[in-house]
C-alpha cells in the first residue's frame, strides 16, 4: 500500500524559514514524479515545485511566485522528499501538500482537477505572519 506521509511545517513570521519533509511508502522511490501542492484558504490547490524521476533526469521546477526563494530535494536513500522554504511571505500561508505520480510527470501549471495524481500527502499546515 503506498503511503505519503508529511512532517514539518508550523507558524513563522515572514522571513523565515520552513522545511517540509515527505516520506514515500510503498514503491520505488527513484522512479517517483513527485511535487508539492499548496492551498490557501478559499482558492484552488497550486502547484510548487516538483522533481522529475531519477531517469527521467530528476529536473526541477517552480512556480514563478516561489522561484528562488523554496528548494525541492529528495534522498533516494530515505524516500523523502523535502520542501525547504526561505525568506517566507504571508501569501505563502496554506496547506501543503506532497504528491507523487508513477511514470508520468506532474505539471505544476495544471490544477490538480484536471491532472490525475496517483497519491496525496495528509497535508501540513504552513503560517507565515506579517
Amino acid at each position: 500500500q503506498v503511503q505519503l506521509v508529511q512532517s514539518g511545517g508550523g507558524s513563522v513570521q515572514a522571513g523565515g524559514s520552513l522545511r517540509l519533509s515527505c516520506v514515500v511508502h510503498g514503491y520505488t522511490f527513484s522512479s517517483a514524479y513527485l511535487a508539492w501542492f499548496r492551498q490557501a484558504p478559499g482558492k484552488e490547490r497550486e502547484g510548487v515545485a516538483s522533481i522529475d524521476a531519477d531517469d527521467a533526469g530528476a529536473d526541477t521546477d517552480y512556480a514563478y511566485s516561489v522561484k528562488g526563494r523554496f528548494t525541492i530535494s529528495k534522498d533516494n536513500a530515505k524516500n523523502t522528499v523535502y520542501l525547504q522554504m526561505d525568506s517566507l511571505k504571508p501569501e505563502d500561508t496554506g496547506t501543503y501538500y506532497c504528491a507523487a505520480n508513477e511514470r508520468r510527470a506532474i505539471a505544476l501549471v495544471v490544477p490538480p482537477s484536471r491532472q490525475a495524481i496517483d497519491y496525496w500527502g495528509q497535508g501540513t499546515q504552513v503560517t507565515v505572519s506579517s
